[in-house]
């Protein structure tokens, strides 16, 4: 069968293992593994994208701070804004956490 144009499965063993990780360096390891480099650096830089966005600062700015182009900028402005408000709720939970240890 062709999953292709199928979402993933919210249940794949994928999820639970990245909440089994137990601090940034473990989870750093897990997905240079997981991940090709261009992989990596493009979900790096559409999570600073989202930060960025989340903090109100527009395109051209993220632009030239990021390198990432419109169209990835768009694709992730239109997930802060209609998508499951996984990035906002993430945000806040980092929020949450500066200056604890």
């Amino acid at each position: 069968m062709n999953n292709r144009n199928k979402r993933s499965d919210p249940d794949n063993d994928l999820y639970r293992a990245i909440l089994l990780l137990e601090s940034p360096e473990q989870c750093y390891h897990f997905f240079v593994d997981l991940c090709t480099v261009s992989e990596l650096k493009a979900m790096e830089q559409r999570f600073e994208v989202a930060k960025l966005l989340n903090q109100g600062m527009i395109y051209s700015d993220i632009l030239e701070q990021t390198g990432a182009s419109s169209a990835t900028i768009s694709r992730v402005n239109r997930s802060l804004n209609y998508g499951t408000d996984a990035y906002r709720a993430i945000f806040q939970k980092l929020d949450s956490k500066v200056g604890k240890p």
